[in-house]
């Protein structure tokens, strides 16, 4: 594949960068670039794109919808890590957890491999003690594969650099070749089922206290990402809440859910 002078390549190859971090605040630290860089050239191959410009030139025009979906799984794919986003995860347990009944359902929506359902759990021991045995938190994913993950509980130590020393002691042990695992009691708090968000309405029988579905609205055009929420919000508790990641914003999405701060919304009630 021809890609082009270095210099230019690195341009084009840095357009690439700044749409993913404008379209969904994915942001490869210098360590991972050589990662992302190989999965462009990958989607460009598979594109039969001749050059890393002709996909960033695509990709800024904006009406090649398979290919963005194709850049955003490329970049997205494993980009999932214990405590992500850590002011949503703080603003649950601090102003949330407290006012949680004590059989309070939560959900976390795009859970990919458990990472986000497990640092719930861990925040909602930590603010309850005990009492958080009797939370439900539900992980659900389009992919079996990534349900299998979560079940399993076992994560390379790189996955929860971001959690607290004292939570990465607490709730995780070593297993052997540099990898952790889930304690049992966590495990336990957490059920993981494969579910397609799009496929709505929602089938749950019980409604949610608090929905997590953080990072997987951008993979949306703007009328699923519609529907996806004003579902979520038909399966929620009056005056439940829903976080969702910093960088999507439902704003202008005219949906039910009233503000609070970024990447925190309530239903009315």
């Amino acid at each position: 594949m021809g890609m082009g002078s270095k210099v230019d390549g690195e341009r084009d190859f840095q357009r690439v960068c700044h749409w993913l971090r404008e379209r969904c605040g994915i942001d490869y630290r210098d360590n991972k670039r050589e990662l992302l860089e190989h999965r462009m050239l990958r989607v460009c191959a598979r594109a039969r794109l001749g050059s890393m410009a002709e996909l960033a030139e695509r990709l800024e025009h904006g009406a090649d919808n398979a290919l963005q979906l194709a850049v955003l799984h490329g970049a997205s794919t494993n980009h999932t890590y214990f405590y992500r986003e850590p002011q949503v995860l703080e603003f649950f347990a601090q102003v949330i957890v407290p006012t949680l009944p004590r059989d309070a359902r939560l959900w976390s929506a795009a859970a990919s491999s458990g990472d986000e359902a497990y640092s719930v759990a861990m925040l909602a021991c930590e603010a309850l003690g005990a009492d958080a045995a009797t939370l439900a938190i539900l992980g659900t994913d389009i992919s079996a594969v990534m349900i299998e993950a979560a079940e399993r509980g076992v994560y390379p130590a790189a996955r929860v650099e971001a959690l607290p020393p004292a939570l990465r002691e607490r709730y995780l042990q070593p297993c052997g070749d540099g990898q952790l695992r889930v304690r049992e009691a966590l495990r336990a708090m957490c059920t993981f089922r494969r579910l397609n968000l799009k496929a709505t309405p929602l089938p749950f029988k019980r409604n949610f206290h608090v929905v997590f579905c953080r990072n997987v609205l951008y993979y949306f055009d703007r009328a699923q990402q519609r529907a996806t929420v004003e579902a979520i919000y038909d399966v929620t508790e009056p005056g439940g809440w829903l976080l969702t990641s910093v960088t999507e914003p439902l704003r202008d999405l005219g949906t039910r859910w009233l503000p609070v701060q970024g990447g925190v919304y309530r239903k009315a009630g």
